[in-house]
């Protein structure tokens, strides 16, 4: 996302799409709360074990569920011969799989509603004349990373439908990083739209710069975290086990895979990076805060409180054993921060 984005000052395009800038605008946001929204839902469907019910991809008739009790059974009996089934839930009743049916179903669907929210509208506003020519190539570009990312989803879920009775950490990474990845460009696109660039100093773009991309790896640390359900353990903080670097850290047999695979140095790795991303961005916010005005001061007090609420969002979380609404606070949170980080960075752009 560089500097050279769109902005409410550029002349190019018609008038038609020049006076449409805050319709269009309206939708872009609107599709982005719905991917946020469509990341919150991935991570009470990870929380709550839902992800690997739905055996079948069916991008057409997905969008029904099971309508009579044959359709269930049929659905049913396709997921006991996951091994999640046979290795876990051997116990579940007909009842206890709807359960965790509906998160992955309620996921699924989403995906394709915000895939028809976007498209449709685009499609009407492109025909009529309503978006400019130089943001034609990024939707279309958004469209295809929507389209891609629906297929990163069924290539992490069959990851945990054929050996292990869970889905690839690396997997699941990719498919979280992409969610951010379009989440940033809508919003990023939205805000060229409506407002003005603020014209930071090269040091406050550098500095905003740098604190997107601490949150976006912590972000990405998180995902290691759901993966490997590394929440679970060390329930305590600061200390792991009674010491700052757990005695466990290094698996041997592992090797190099022990960073992101073994859950003492995957959890490590998350709460001190996310800890280290704070106080980078504190220090940001103290520094530039008093420097700035307008939208790119609303967006640093913002993001400093967000920062604040996030990392106690998360210790909570660890500390109560992630129960469901905690640990969705705590990804809806990061989704907050990910977004406000963004928007300081957009904010302080070269007019």
């Amino acid at each position: 996302m560089s500097d050279a984005t769109y902005s409410p000052s550029a002349q190019a395009g018609s008038s038609k799409a020049e006076r449409a800038r805050p319709t269009v605008a309206a939708w872009l946001f609107i599709s982005a709360f719905m991917v946020a929204a469509m990341i919150v839902i991935g991570g009470i469907t990870r929380l709550t074990e839902s992800g690997l019910s739905m055996v079948e991809w069916r991008p057409l008739m997905g969008w029904i569920p099971p309508m009579s009790d044959a359709e269930w059974q049929r659905v049913f009996d396709m997921y006991k011969t996951t091994p999640e089934y046979t290795a876990a839930n051997f116990w579940m009743t007909i009842d206890d799989f709807k359960t965790i049916f509906f998160w992955e179903y309620v996921h699924r669907v989403w995906g394709r509603l915000i895939g028809l929210v976007f498209a449709v509208p685009f499609l009407v506003f492109l025909v009529t004349g309503r978006i400019e020519r130089s943001l034609v190539p990024r939707l279309v570009l958004l469209f295809v990373l929507g389209g891609i990312q629906g297929g990163i989803g069924w290539w992490m879920v069959t990851s945990g439908l054929v050996d292990e009775a869970r889905v690839s950490p690396y997997r699941l990474s990719v498919h979280l990083s992409m969610a951010f990845l379009i989440l940033g460009l809508l919003l990023w696109t939205a805000l060229g739209l409506v407002q003005k660039p603020a014209g930071g100093t090269r040091s406050q773009r550098i500095g905003a710069g740098h604190v997107l991309a601490a949150v976006s790896i912590t972000v990405l640390l998180g995902a290691f975290v759901a993966g490997t359900d590394a929440g679970y353990a060390y329930n305590t903080f600061p200390l792991m086990g009674g010491q700052f670097v757990p005695a466990e850290y290094w698996d041997p047999d592992l090797g190099w895979r022990s960073l992101v695979e073994h859950v003492p140095a995957v959890q490590f790795h998350h709460r001190w990076v996310a800890i280290l991303t704070a106080l980078l961005t504190l220090v940001f916010v103290l520094r530039n805060r008093a420097r700035t005005e307008g939208a790119a001061q609303l967006a640093l007090t913002l993001l400093g409180a967000m920062v604040l609420v996030q990392v106690g969002l998360g210790i909570a979380a660890l500390l109560a054993v992630v129960p469901v609404w905690l640990g969705a606070l705590h990804q809806a949170g990061a989704v907050a921060l990910f977004s406000l980080a963004v928007w300081t960075r957009f904010a302080l752009r070269t007019p």
